[in-house]
């Protein structure tokens, strides 16, 4: 999107026969236990790419790494997220997999919503806005749009699964 600050840079196809089977099986527990495990190596790999790699590539998944202050400790805090764009604006959501407590990320937004995302090799400097009615319903259906597993962890839990606006700063 030649109006936005963050490049679309994405490894892989959506139309690769692995994306429907790897989405149905991220969509069960064991799954999402697979993924949150594997968390840390992606972390390491994206780091180390500067976000152009994920263990994600395969199926095209727009991944950031998203840089937040630790609420408690005051020190760098940096998660591998899917993020979903609309204009000069990234989303990114708190499902946890549809754990019961929201990731440490949002409550460290939520303390103070300045951030870095990398994309594709470049660092971007963002503010987080949390969304409310109707909008955070809006963006989180698109998320389930694009990987139906974002319907199966909001249907694991009772919280209201935080929904975030980036904007580059």
């Amino acid at each position: 999107m030649a109006d936005s600050p963050f490049p679309d840079v994405r490894w892989g196809s959506e139309s690769s026969i692995l994306r429907e089977p790897l989405t149905a099986f991220a969509s069960t527990r064991p799954g999402s236990w697979v993924i949150k495990t594997l968390t840390p190596l992606d972390r390491f790999l994206l780091e180390r790419t500067g976000g152009r790699f994920t263990i994600l590539g395969p199926v095209a998944a727009p991944v950031v790494l998203l840089t937040t202050t630790g609420r408690k400790s005051g020190a760098p805090r940096t998660t591998p997220l899917l993020y979903h764009r609309e204009g000069e604006q990234i989303f990114v959501v708190g499902s946890n997999f549809g754990q019961e407590q929201h990731p440490a990320w949002t409550s460290n937004l939520l303390a103070d919503p300045h951030a870095i995302v990398a994309i594709g090799g470049t660092m971007i400097p963002v503010t987080a806005t949390l969304l409310e009615e109707p909008e955070r319903t809006r963006i989180y259906q698109a998320f389930e749009r694009y990987l139906r597993v974002y319907g199966v962890y909001e249907h694991r839990t009772d919280r209201e699964i935080r929904v975030f606006a980036l904007t580059a700063e």
